[in-house]
């Protein structure tokens, strides 16, 4: 007999699965273990006397994931009758595992305080990683060879065995810190010790930080100096819900092995004085930031701010090591008890595979698909020495570095919609979908090929009030009420005929947000706290989203003096209306078996929910391996 365990799972690499393979290896347990769907699957030897400790082991020490779900186990027949073995193809960007955790903290390690402690599972492998096929003579590391130590543990059984990138104090990256010119370096237990006191101290005095992690620059301030830009860092786990209003779901993902940034609401009297109702939020990830929090919190700090920066910018002090590293777009997470799925970002997402190949290379901000033995293979162009294909596909916007005979453009509404059937390999099904980036766009899948029903149009400001006041009878009453009794709003809307401004950018200065963006009315209208908002016109004309019905709308609300809260939920409210009556529509004529929603605008709660309910008796599909937003393109393109 074997003994059964399998784990829900919706990642697109296999760290979780390798990581579990390590625990039964190190307890000496026959298994099978294989990841497919969304399933790892770990048939182990029933009779073996190590059977319970290593059960013990997988959920005492694998890593907490955000894309773990619920596990179940039972009984079947047969018998494994050797140890399992993992492939380790791509290199990874993620936060630690408790186990490197463990030992960047362990005074008596040969890691402590070593900010590029990683195991083959974990940590900012990609940071350092050059061109396929992944291994230390192909990174940044090839120059930097391991000691004796390091070299044994990565042929050991454990969770550094095959760790092409392990190093220690004795044969890793020395780090220097730059202050008004003068240099200091770290290369041992004790002086990064004294680098990160320093820099935590730094901080606490008001100073600016600016440190290169294995997962990018990041510019470190006091929350006080908090801007639009920033990422509010929660170092002190005790007082996360003390802090910021967050479901056990929320929670668990935040301090998950993947790190995600979420968007919630703050709870804390001083943060909302400072920044508001809500913000991004991160629990500290690499080497780097575990450090700098642990230094912080010696100093009784429970909080930073960051953001992402580029190696030239400025700051009052600067943590650098002399390798050129790769960055990933960080990863951010929509979180609810009944839902879950990446709203942007590379790392974590990418790289990634799907087992069906094409002899199509699709290119999108700067992802690429490789066709090989394994199937396609997702991940940045530069990370590749050369590519064949039949057919490239490149996004409209974009273009490609190498020369071909077969070039097609894309849509990324069209891609991002196809990459959602082939996650759910529903090719030859007919199915409709609805992308939200920008601007709205209705889509429709024959089985063959994608057609937009409604396609997308670029908002365009010019002349706003003129096309207000041809839209019906009576519309020119406003454009004179606007004209003679608001002439801030007049002011506000004839500045848009010289803007190139998109339609949230248009809304959010109608509405005198701060924030003039997509970002700013999303924000507003998670203050809503009520049961329901009112009716935006949106509605399609000569078969075209109306711009000019929907700003005529939003301004009869704001001379009405409508609370712009309830307005800017009321706009996400009408839009999910909008997307669910046309889908319906196209659906009931075409006999779409399926609804697929994709694009980042559908990680707004307010939208989201509204689709949620009105169609809770089959909720529709989105990505679960990659974004719905614009990085999803590159694996529809493919599959086009």
């Amino acid at each position: 007999m074997a003994f059964v365990l399998e784990l829900e799972t919706a990642s697109s690499q296999e760290y979780i699965k390798n990581y579990m393979i390590t625990i039964i290896r190190s307890q000496g347990v026959h298994a099978t273990v294989h990841q497919k769907e969304d399933r790892i699957i770990a048939a182990l030897e029933a009779k073996n006397e190590n059977l319970q400790a290593c059960i013990e082991a997988i959920s005492t020490t694998l890593p907490a994931s955000c894309f773990l779900r619920n596990s179940t186990h039972y009984e079947i027949e047969g018998e494994p009758s050797e140890l399992p073995d993992f492939e380790y193809e791509s290199p990874l960007g993620l936060g630690l595992c408790p186990a490197c955790q463990k030992e960047l903290f362990d005074p008596s390690s040969s890691r402590y305080y070593y900010p590029f402690t990683s195991c083959t599972h974990c940590g900012g492998q990609y940071a350092f990683f050059e061109h396929y096929p992944f291994s230390r003579e192909n990174s940044l590391l090839s120059h930097f060879q391991p000691c004796l130590t390091c070299k044994d543990e990565t042929g050991s059984v454990s969770h550094k065995e095959k760790h092409h990138l392990n190093s220690c104090h004795s044969c890793g990256i020395p780090v220097k810190m730059i202050h008004k010119g003068k240099e200091r370096y770290a290369n041992d237990a004790g002086s990064f010790r004294t680098l990160f006191e320093v820099a935590a101290k730094a901080l606490r005095d008001g100073k600016s930080v600016i440190m290169k992690t294995t997962l990018g620059y990041r510019k470190f301030y006091l929350t006080s100096q908090m801007h639009r830009d920033s990422i509010l860092m929660l170092i002190n786990a005790a007082k996360i819900t003390q802090l910021i209003s967050i479901t056990d779901a929320e929670f668990n993902a935040l301090l998950s092995i993947e790190r995600p940034i979420l968007h919630v609401a703050l709870k804390d009297t001083e943060l909302k004085a400072q920044f508001g109702f809500s913000s991004d939020v991160k629990y500290p990830d690499d080497g780097f930031t575990l450090l700098l929090a642990k230094e912080l919190l010696q100093l009784g700090i429970d909080t930073i701010a960051y953001e992402s920066v580029d190696a030239e910018h400025q700051a009052d002090y600067l943590i650098d090591y002399d390798l050129d590293i790769n960055t990933q777009e960080d990863l951010r997470l929509y979180v609810t008890q009944e839902s879950r799925f990446i709203i942007s970002g590379e790392r974590v997402a990418f790289p990634a595979r799907l087992p069906f190949a094409t002899e199509t290379l699709s290119v999108a901000h700067n992802l690429v698909s490789i066709n090989d033995e394994k199937g396609m293979l997702f991940d940045q162009l530069e990370r590749f020495e050369s590519v064949t294909a039949r057919k490239v596909m490149v996004f409209e916007d974009e273009s490609i570095p190498f020369e071909h005979t077969n070039v097609v453009k894309m849509a990324e509404d069209e891609a991002a919609f196809m990459s959602v059937i082939a996650e759910h390999h529903k090719f030859g099904v007919k199915t409709v979908g609805a992308y939200f980036r920008g601007e709205p766009s209705l889509l429709y899948y024959d089985g063959k090929k994608v057609i937009r029903v409604v396609p997308p149009i670029n908002f365009n400001a010019s002349q706003i009030l003129q096309k207000i006041s041809e839209l019906r009878e009576g519309s020119d009453r406003l454009v004179e009420k606007i004209t003679q009794d608001h002439p801030k709003l007049h002011e506000d809307l004839l500045a848009l005929n010289d803007h190139k401004a998109d339609l949230f950018e248009a809304v959010a200065i109608i509405l005198e947000l701060d924030e003039r963006n997509y970002r700013g009315v999303m924000k507003e209208a998670l203050k809503f706290v009520g049961k329901g908002g009112l009716q935006v016109d949106t509605k399609v004309n000569d078969n075209r989203f109306d711009h000019s019905a929907f700003i005529a709308s939003i301004i009869s609300y704001k001379l009405a003096d409508v609370d712009v809260t309830l307005l800017c939920y009321s706009i996400f409210e009408s839009f999910g209306d909008y997307f669910s009556e046309l889908l319906q529509e196209i659906q009931g004529k075409t006999k779409a078996s399926e609804v697929v929603l994709c694009g980042e605008y559908f990680g707004n709660p307010s939208l989201f929910s509204r689709m949620q309910r009105n169609f809770k008796l089959k909720p529709p599909l989105l990505n679960k391996r990659f974004p719905i937003g614009k990085e999803s393109s590159v694996v529809g393109g493919a599959y086009l």
